[in-house]
């Protein structure tokens, strides 16, 4: 976006009446969802409207009054843009807009014009072009004045440029094209998971919600591998959708044992169905994680729903059954002391101070390793490859070099403790 921002105007609709499902989202704990999303799009919001009604209105969703009402508001506001809660069908975005003769966009728009603006890769870039362009597609018969818009969101930007003139057809021949090149970015995303897949190290999964601190965890983490320099960090800051593309780095145990850690995009709520499904494809690096941390920003009074936002995408994903541990982050922002039990799969952390990381390391450690086993080696000389590799594998607490083989005290996995049996003495 250029220097100026667009001023906006966040509208929402509070359904009362009594067949409200129960896990409906409160409305202002939405609303206030949506104004951080605005703000990371960079629009200064000016104000939110909610209007109580007890069904949405299918012409107007508001309704023909209240978009009238609106319209009044906005000219003595000078607003550049109405932002609705909710996601419009192109008929509704029309009726709107002819009343209010302002741009109006709704939270879906909003939210892949973020991701627009957050894409680095090609995939992800591809990824979210196909979700704007499965987000037009059912509207272009409805849109009226939207159909002349260079772009779908607060501004416009990224593959959102292209203007919404072109046909049907071309968009459903861009969609083609979309599909095959994804499908090329996958058959190499195969190939380069099976090398990691031959190499057995355990695979860690970060999941949750934006802005969680699931990068910076990450970038705890593979602090401790021997190998970290700070242009192995992944790009991390307290902003919504800070990054969208999966990164892997490598990290160790407190045995020395290395495994993969895996930074993946950040949920929210109303995520677009689209891009949930144009997104699949990336987040299936979970589906072969080992174990699966579940990054939750303890300070956010609202918590409850983020954790059950991301355990429903990780239910789409089926990958529930893989362990979990839930890790409350940004503890040192509460003003009381957090403990969880000892043998619970939970761990309160805080990523700014470092508090617990330790502790942290030491769950996963004990999750993907299973059963370990103290034991002492006395590996013959002519067997020196396999001390070797044991010291650069594990965390070997103390070795001698005696008259008849080498002496290794050592802390070994299962595996390793079958693959080396018939070296060990006690």
């Amino acid at each position: 976006m250029d220097n100026v921002r667009e001023k906006v105007l966040l509208v929402g609709l509070n359904i009362t009446n009594v067949f409200r499902k129960k896990d409906d989202i409160e409305i202002d704990v939405s609303m206030d969802e949506l104004e951080e999303l605005a703000k990371a799009a960079g629009a200064e919001v000016v104000d939110k409207v909610i209007q109580n009604r007890q069904s949405r209105d299918a012409a107007f969703y508001i309704g023909k009054g209240k978009a009238e009402e609106i319209k009044a508001y906005c000219e003595s506001l000078d607003i550049d843009i109405v932002i609705f809660n909710d996601e419009l069908s192109g008929a509704q975005m029309r009726n709107l807009e002819e009343i209010i003769g302002i741009k109006v966009i709704d939270r879906t728009a909003l939210i892949l014009d973020i991701f627009a603006q957050r894409a680095l890769s090609k995939e992800g870039k591809l990824q979210v072009e196909l979700a704007q362009l499965k987000y037009r597609l059912p509207r272009l018969s409805g849109l009226g004045k939207e159909m002349s818009r260079t772009g779908a969101g607060i501004g416009t930007r990224g593959p959102g440029e292209q203007k919404l003139e072109i046909d049907k057809r071309h968009i459903l021949n861009r969609i083609s094209d979309i599909k095959r090149e994804l499908r090329e970015v996958k058959k190499n995303r195969e190939v380069q998971r099976s090398q990691r897949l031959k190499s057995n190290l355990p695979i860690v999964a970060l999941v949750g919600y934006t802005n969680a601190g699931k990068s910076t965890l990450t970038n705890e983490l593979i602090k401790t591998h021997k190998e970290y320099s700070e242009d192995k960090n992944v790009f991390s800051k307290d902003m919504l959708f800070a990054t969208l593309d999966i990164t892997l780095r490598k990290a160790l145990l407190p045995n020395k044992r290395e495994f993969l850690v895996v930074d993946t995009v950040g949920f929210v709520s109303k995520l677009p169905h689209d891009l949930v499904e144009a997104f699949k494809a990336t987040l299936e690096e979970v589906k072969y994680a080992d174990l699966i941390l579940h990054v939750v920003d303890a300070s956010n009074k609202n918590y409850d729903l983020q954790i059950n936002t991301t355990l429903e995408v990780l239910r789409e994903l089926k990958v529930l059954e893989t362990p979990i541990i839930t890790v409350f982050n940004k503890v040192d922002k509460l003003n009381y002391e957090v403990n969880a039990k000892k043998d619970e799969d939970v761990v309160f952390i805080s990523c700014k101070t470092g508090y617990n990381i330790d502790l942290l390391l030491e769950k996963i450690q004990n999750k993907i390793m299973g059963n370990l086993y103290n034991v002492t080696l006395l590996i013959p000389y002519n067997k020196g490859d396999i001390f070797n590799t044991i010291k650069n594998k594990t965390n070997v607490e103390r070795f001698e070099y005696k008259e008849n083989g080498i002496y290794v005290e050592v802390i070994l996995d299962e595996e390793d403790y079958g693959r080396y049996k018939e070296y060990i003495l006690i």
